[in-house]
């Protein structure tokens, strides 16, 4: 049997929007006339249908919501996860979850196996490879099936939605503040590529501080790692060759590697180099020293992120409503601990 063609497929072939197929096929006046004649034919040529069934089932309430996420291991997606379950299952609903791997194709499976009828609407947070990509179609996709969604951390702002983030910049920027008063001079930046927003404003927020507070910026003090398979090598590299006196790592892992490779010099820590880094975790409070961390709030981000998507599934707007999106910002915390100068 010949397998159905899609509204994604109908965009990708005219070089249009998945929106602009779903207005033209509507009869929408907001579609050129010559436009629709041209998806129209297209659909016809190639026995486009609805999937009515998957339609019919979306249209019977699941009281379930489909959750995305990248990483089941790292403490941050766990603790969002968590504040989401909680949140949902005081309201009545049940959540499924499912794991990206930071797969731009697995996510797309997994939003296109929960959208056939299993939930009500989405929370996630967008995989490194989706953000490489800059391919948000899948996306899009979903909310013009009828399906709200919400994204957490890692936002895209090309997609309007509602939306629940970190103060990333000014944190970042408190961090290195802190740093700089103990009387470092030389912070380095342990990151990851810039595609991941939260990296990127991340390290806007450190430039920020060396500049406003007189710090020389030195781009050879960014160390950027891969997301995936983190070699030590390049770690241990970086110290032996650089000279700093403080770091700032986008997450505990580096923070805690980082610090490992920084006493296996013979320095110490905090007195030679102060460290800090994000999500405090198991890592953060065993390590040695302890870790100065930035406390995300991940279940209170979950919570928000549920909060935000039954508020639009139980209170559904009318045809002659415009639809309003919100961004919530969680404000996260400094949490001082052994790696850094206490004053």
């Amino acid at each position: 049997m010949k397998r159905k063609i899609t509204l994604k497929q109908i965009a990708r072939e005219l070089e249009v929007s998945i929106s602009t197929v779903s207005k033209a096929l509507k009869d929408s006046d907001e579609i050129s006339k010559d436009t629709k004649q041209k998806v129209k034919a297209f659909a016809k040529l190639y026995n486009y249908r609805p999937n009515t069934i998957a339609l019919s089932l979306k249209n019977r309430k699941t009281k379930n919501i489909g959750v995305v996420i990248p990483d089941i291991v790292h403490h941050f997606f766990t603790t969002v996860f968590r504040g989401i379950e909680k949140y949902a299952n005081e309201h009545g609903y049940n959540v499924v979850v499912c794991v990206s791997d930071e797969s731009y194709e697995k996510e797309v499976f997994n939003m296109e196996l929960l959208a056939n009828g299993s939930i009500d609407g989405f929370i996630m947070s967008v995989s490194a490879e989706t953000q490489q990509k800059n391919d948000f179609s899948h996306l899009k996709e979903v909310m013009e099936q009828g399906f709200p969604l919400v994204l957490f951390d890692r936002v895209i702002d090309e997609i309007n939605c509602d939306k629940v983030v970190m103060n990333d910049e000014r944190i970042a920027y408190d961090a290195t503040a802190k740093m700089l008063a103990e009387g470092k001079k030389k912070i380095a930046l342990v990151t990851t590529e810039s595609y991941f927003n939260v990296s990127e404003k991340r390290a806007e927020g450190y430039k920020r501080a060396l500049l406003d507070h007189g710090a020389e910026y030195d781009k050879d003090l960014t160390l950027v790692l891969p997301f995936k398979g983190i070699e030590e090598s390049y770690i241990e590299t970086f110290v032996e060759n650089q000279n700093f006196d403080g770091v700032l790592c986008v997450n505990e892992i580096f923070a805690v590697l980082f610090m490992a490779a920084t006493q296996k010099k013979g320095l110490r820590v905090p007195e030679d180099v102060s460290v800090i880094g994000f999500t405090d975790g198991l890592l953060s409070r065993y390590s040695t020293p302890t870790l100065t961390t930035v406390a995300q709030h991940g279940e209170r981000m979950g919570e928000r992120a549920a909060e935000m998507l039954i508020e639009k599934l139980e209170n559904e707007i009318g045809f002659d409503e415009e639809e309003v999106y919100r961004t919530e910002i969680i404000e996260a915390t400094l949490i001082e601990r052994g790696s850094t100068i206490n004053k």
